[in-house]
C-alpha cells in the first residue's frame, strides 16, 4: 500500500518516537488538569517545556507563546496576535485523542453542504461513530473513507485523524506499523484549517476563531457545540 506523502514526512527513529509518546502522555495529562481540573501537577514553566518540544508553523509565534504561563495563555496570545493555524495545531496536540477527532468533527460538518457527496457524508458519520465508541471497526472504517475521499476534504482528514489513533497503518496480513504518537493531531489541525478555508475563504478568520472556541470549550469539558458569535 502506497502511504499518503502527509505520513512519509514522520520517518523517526525509536528513541524519538519513545520521547514523543512521553511527551504527549504528560501532555495530555497535564492539560486536563490544567483546563477541566484546575489542579495542575507541575508547574507553568514545566508545562511550557513540554510545549517548546512541538514545532509552530509561523517562527514569529515562537516569541507569542511565553515561559512560566498556563497554556492556555498561550494559546490565548496565539489567537490574538492571528496565528490561528499555530493556536489550532497546539490545541490539537494537547486534547486528548477523542475530543481532538470530535474537534475535527465539529469542522467538518460544519463543512459540510448540500452538494458534499455520499462518500464525505459518510467519512464524517464514520468518524463521529468512532469518536463515540472508539472500536477497532469503526476505526477500519475511518480509515477506509479516509482513503476513499483521498485526503481532500475536511471529513477525509477528519476519517483519517480517527484511523490515526489507534491500530496499524498497514492493511490486515502485513506487519503491523504504529501511526507515529503524534500524526492524528496533524490531521485533526489540517481538518480544522481546511474546513475554515473552504466554508468561506474570505472570512477563513472568523472561522478559525469560531473552531478555536468549539476547541477551548472541549477542552473545559465541553461538548464544543457552541454558537457562532
Amino acid at each position: 500500500m502506497a502511504l499518503p506523502q502527509y505520513v512519509k514526512q514522520f520517518k523517526m527513529s525509536a528513541q524519538i518516537r519513545h520521547k514523543i509518546q512521553e511527551l504527549s502522555e504528560d501532555i495530555r495529562d497535564h492539560q486536563f488538569k490544567y483546563y477541566v481540573l484546575d489542579a495542575p501537577t507541575i508547574t507553568d514553566a514545566e508545562f511550557d517545556e513540554l510545549l517548546k518540544e512541538f514545532e509552530l508553523t509561523e517562527p514569529e509565534a515562537e516569541a507569542v507563546v511565553i515561559p512560566d504561563t498556563a497554556p492556555q495563555i498561550s494559546i490565548e496570545r496565539l489567537i490574538a496576535a492571528g496565528f490561528y493555524a499555530d493556536a489550532i495545531k497546539l490545541l490539537a496536540h494537547g486534547l486528548p485523542k477523542r475530543e481532538s477527532v470530535w474537534w475535527a468533527c465539529l469542522a467538518a460538518r460544519k463543512a459540510q453542504t448540500a452538494d458534499t457527496s455520499e462518500d464525505n457524508i459518510n467519512a464524517l458519520l464514520a468518524t463521529e461513530a468512532w469518536a463515540k465508541k472508539p472500536t477497532e471497526e469503526n476505526r477500519l472504517r475511518c480509515k477506509a473513507l479516509g482513503e476513499k475521499t483521498q485526503y481532500k476534504t475536511a471529513a477525509s482528514w477528519a476519517a483519517t485523524a480517527a484511523n490515526w489513533c489507534t491500530g496499524s497503518m498497514t492493511p490486515p496480513g502485513e506487519p503491523e506499523v504504529q501511526p507515529p504518537p503524534f500524526l492524528y493531531a496533524h490531521a485533526v489541525a489540517g481538518c480544522i484549517t481546511l474546513a475554515a478555508a473552504t466554508i468561506d475563504p474570505e472570512a477563513i478568520d472568523d472561522y478559525y476563531k469560531h473552531f478555536l472556541a468549539q476547541g477551548i470549550n472541549l477542552a473545559r469539558g465541553g461538548n464544543g457545540l457552541i454558537e457562532e458569535a
